[in-house]
């Protein structure tokens, strides 16, 4: 990437992707940092559903599961934990809203507030007390949220290296003493895999992949739905749109997974240009949620488009087809969870807001502070049901 390429990039990812997709005129575009990015929805949805760009395994679990079907199996049992543990996050989205400062630093106060509400269901109380300190250590340090600063990055990895320790032991002795019913992602895990020859070691590693992918999504999505409606309601009213419009428009207008690329198999010609195998071809769901003659007005962030027949063009904030997230519902649930309890008697403004993204862990938002004023009584003070 040229210079005034990387500039441009860092300035805005987003419009950095945005212009090199008008500047082609083709319907696959090359990308300033390398690899091709497929320009037209239609063509994209060919790539991400059609058997022949999604065989052999997800490239998500790397060499750690061995068939795509461990893969699936794994993606499943996590996703029916999760969705049987919905009630305990609710439990605990209660204390720990009640607990948040009136004055916040965010996403790192919406990482925190999301992980205390999971971390029972990710390591449960009666796991070894040094694990699970370990593991709120891996979080406030950067391990799960990706460290800002190359000095807080380095002191991760020791980190990190701290925390797989401590798991590998867990995971030994969990699989001496098996247990019924999964008590927590790990046991869940485990489960999926009760015939795998992996190595302690690389079983924990596993682990600490889908801890993350679980948590960093529904944080930066929860922490782009409070910017941006903070940002495009700014009155002292309440917000005039339902949680779950205002969920679906910011995974629409900033969603987190905003490049899915595909290593392509064997040689093919796609879009007019001819792959060889190993070349990477990727798509991108924010251009997809952006194209002006599929949707009305994309740029802007409008949830009560949601409420609009016929005014919607391809969504695909967690993906789709084949490699699709398994817990893509779930997430969702768990974010329109957190921001119900946000916005529960209470007045959200933002300082400092900018909607620009960077590229850290996906597409997540520039720090900012949130605002957390309670209402007493009024007409809006249930918005948060709606």
């Amino acid at each position: 990437m040229r210079v005034g390429e990387k500039r441009r990039f860092l300035r805005d990812p987003l419009q950095s992707i945005d212009a090199a997709r008008r500047h082609c005129t083709t319907d696959v575009f090359k990308l300033p940092w390398g690899g091709y990015c497929v320009r037209d929805a239609d063509l994209a949805q060919t790539l991400l559903r059609s058997p022949e760009y999604n065989t052999g395994k997800s490239g998500f679990f790397g060499e750690l599961l061995p068939t795509r079907q461990a893969q699936v199996e794994v993606g499943h049992a996590i996703r029916n934990f999760l969705r049987a543990g919905l009630p305990r996050y609710r439990a605990e989205l209660t204390g720990a809203v009640t607990e948040l400062p009136a004055v916040s630093r965010w996403p790192a106060a919406g990482n925190m507030l999301v992980h205390r509400c999971l971390e029972d269901l990710l390591l449960h109380p009666d796991s070894s007390a040094a694990t699970r300190e370990r593991a709120r250590h891996a979080v406030r340090g950067g391990v799960v949220f990706r460290a800002a600063h190359t000095w807080q990055r380095a002191r991760a990895e020791i980190l990190r290296a701290r925390l797989l320790t401590a798991l590998t032991e867990e995971v030994r002795h969990r699989r001496q003493q098996p247990v019924g019913e999964p008590r927590d992602v790990l046991d869940a895990l485990l489960g999926a895999c009760p015939h795998t020859d992996m190595a302690d070691r690389n079983m924990a590693e596993l682990y600490l992949m889908m801890y993350r992918a679980i948590v960093i999504p529904v944080s930066a999505a929860l922490a782009w739905s409070v910017l941006l409606a903070c940002l495009h309601h700014t009155a002292d009213s309440p917000w005039p749109w339902p949680v779950d419009q205002i969920v679906r428009e910011a995974l629409r207008h900033r969603p987190v997974p905003w490049l899915l690329g595909r290593t392509i198999s064997r040689t093919v010609e796609f879009g007019g240009v001819v792959f060889r195998p190993g070349d990477l071809l990727s798509v991108s769901p924010y251009l997809m949620h952006h194209e002006t003659d599929r949707w009305t007005d994309p740029d802007a962030f409008r949830p009560e488009r949601w409420d609009e027949p016929g005014q919607h063009g391809s969504y695909m904030p967690f993906g789709a087809g084949p490699y699709i997230c398994a817990g893509a519902a779930i997430a969702q649930t768990l974010l329109a969870e957190s921001l119900t309890a946000l916005m529960r008697d209470a007045r959200l403004s933002v300082a400092d807001g900018d909607p620009r993204a960077v590229l850290a862990e996906g597409n997540v938002p520039r720090p900012f502070t949130l605002h957390r004023t309670p209402r007493h009584g009024g007409p809006g003070h249930d918005i948060g049901r709606r």
